[in-house]
């Protein structure tokens, strides 16, 4: 590591090689699963790129790198676990129908419903929520394409909104 710090490119790179499955048993030590523990030797590569210049090279290297490993791992245990408490796997949801064309004609319905609702909007608030929703434009730019101010543009759409729920017996 110490030529690595005075800039030898081939030292460092056989230092990173031999760090290598040093890393891996650490990472899988702490991650079960193995694409997670081999993001988390990627993550510690990075960092131990990073943070290069900060060891000291009268000390041993090994602790230096498994802690910056454990640390990683850790660090994706956490992002994982905090995750998990926000999101529900697919695998858990079934199909409802499984005849593809099941549902089409609710969607027709639906589709006619919908185009009756958005005809009943004035023309501004069609515009707006052309711009706005439909083609999800910056504010600035559907402003300027529909000569509204910013403001009355916010208005308009979320006025087409509203009007949209009610009629379709959406609840907010």
């Amino acid at each position: 590591m110490a030529a690595a710090q005075a800039g030898d490119a081939a030292a460092y790179d056989r230092l990173l090689r031999a760090a290598l499955p040093l890393l891996r048993a650490v990472a899988r030590r702490r991650i079960a699963h193995a694409a997670e523990a081999e993001d988390a030797v990627q993550d510690a590569l990075l960092t131990i790129h990073t943070l290069r210049h900060s060891y000291e090279p009268g000390r041993p290297i090994r602790p230096w790198l498994v802690a910056i490993c454990e640390r990683r791992a850790i660090d994706r245990l956490r992002r994982h676990g905090r995750r998990g408490g926000r999101e529900t796997p697919i695998e858990d949801f079934h199909e409802t129908l499984a005849s593809p064309g099941a549902n089409q004609g609710e969607a027709r319905v639906a589709s006619a419903e919908l185009r009756a609702a958005v005809a009943e909007l004035t023309p501004a608030q069609r515009t707006a929520l052309g711009l706005a929703k439909l083609e999800d434009l910056p504010l600035a730019e559907a402003s300027a394409r529909s000569g509204m101010s910013v403001g009355a543009l916010k208005v308009a759409t979320h006025r087409a909104m509203k009007v949209l729920r009610r009629r379709l017996g959406v609840e907010e």
